[in-house]
């Protein structure tokens, strides 16, 4: 028994004595292991932020309008009897445009105007009946009632009559016209378009963020897609309200056009001042990082990559304003960032300023 106790006594010795040896080796792996796991340092570029002048502007798209613009056409239906202008040429307010035959509503008007005569001497016979007692106030009352209701007809019929003379409502220049002479007209056909282009509408949308620091009476500039001249023109109305749908707000300005350079429908590309700030922080925009609920930019803080979640402004090709999340001073990362993690060890290779 005492050869068998002394057996089991070195056997659990020598499983104890294994157990501590795993133990020992496992916390020199693990030791090994965890100098292992040290990042190492990543070089990246980088810049101090130093507050700057700024012009905040928008850039925008927008459309020309012209200043006043209609589809000429007739009020009443007929054969066009004379067209009185040329395509493409300026006509002035008021000016005779086409004439609508007129034949039949001058008979009309002819006509009606001999019942208003008669229902005239009516009247004035009834008149002098009524101060006569012979006629009762009734008689006299139809017999005025039919006056005035052959006066109606007849300022009626003038009233179409007048309608045949299509004139020009503003000054301004005539298209190419639809119809010729001959042709029956109604009013849904279109004759020509009228256009006054002596002022040129711009009309663009902001977004709703930026309303509050745009007022009547702000210029801006502007170019168009098919030359490079630069426009200034004025804001003049505002739409009352943001549209629900694009979030944003409907703006008009107006510049001259009295050269006739610019041409309704074309494209513009604006620039909308908003104000000028003399202690803005630009950083690149590859220094921004997207996330979900909105940017990132990497600072470097004691050797390290900190993350900072930032509020972003204008932007211009290569720069883009810090509202808020930074400060003047910090050592913006602006390369390698999408490689970067909170706590990463860094050296900073600083570029020339911002300035």
């Amino acid at each position: 028994m005492k050869k068998r106790y002394i057996i089991y006594t070195v056997i659990i010795i020598g499983i104890v004595a294994l157990i501590v040896y795993r133990v020992i080796e496992n916390k020199k792996t693990n030791s090994l292991g965890n100098e292992k796991k040290i990042a190492p340092i990543m070089s990246v570029q980088g810049e101090v932020l130093k507050p700057q002048k700024f012009d905040d502007n928008l850039s925008l798209s927008g459309t020309l309008e012209s200043n006043e613009e209609i589809n000429i056409r007739s009020e009443i239906s007929g054969v066009v009897e004379s067209i009185n202008f040329e395509e493409g040429a300026k006509v002035s307010k008021g000016q005779v445009l086409l004439r609508v035959n007129d034949i039949e509503l001058r008979a009309q008007l002819s006509k009606a105007r001999t019942a208003q005569q008669l229902a005239s001497e009516n009247q004035r016979r009834a008149k002098l009946l009524l101060e006569k007692q012979a006629i009762s106030q009734e008689e006299f009352d139809i017999s005025n009632a039919d006056f005035e209701s052959a006066r109606a007809e007849s300022d009626l019929i003038a009233a179409q009559l007048n309608k045949t003379t299509v004139r020009a409502p503003f000054s301004g220049t005539i298209g190419l016209r639809s119809i010729s002479k001959g042709s029956f007209v109604t009013p849904e056909t279109p004759i020509a378009t009228l256009v006054n282009t002596s002022q040129i509408k711009i009309t663009f949308s902001i977004p709703e963020k930026y309303v509050s620091k745009i007022k009547v009476g702000n210029p801006l500039t502007f170019t168009t897609s098919d030359a490079t001249e630069e426009h200034t023109a004025t804001i003049y109305a505002m739409e009352p309200l943001v549209d629900l749908a694009t979030r944003t707000l409907k703006l008009r300005a107006i510049v001259d056009n009295k050269e006739g350079k610019l041409y309704p429908g074309t494209f513009a590309n604006v620039t909308l001042p908003l104000e000028t700030v003399n202690d803005a922080l630009l950083v690149p925009t590859q220094a921004l990082i997207p996330i979900q609920n909105g940017k990132v930019i990497f600072v470097s803080k004691n050797g390290k990559a900190q993350e900072y979640k930032v509020e972003t402004g204008t932007r211009t090709d290569s720069l883009i304003r810090i509202i808020s999340g930074i400060k003047a001073g910090d050592t913006i990362l602006t390369s390698g960032v999408m490689s970067l993690k909170n706590g990463t060890p860094v050296k900073v290779n600083l570029n020339k300023s911002l300035n």
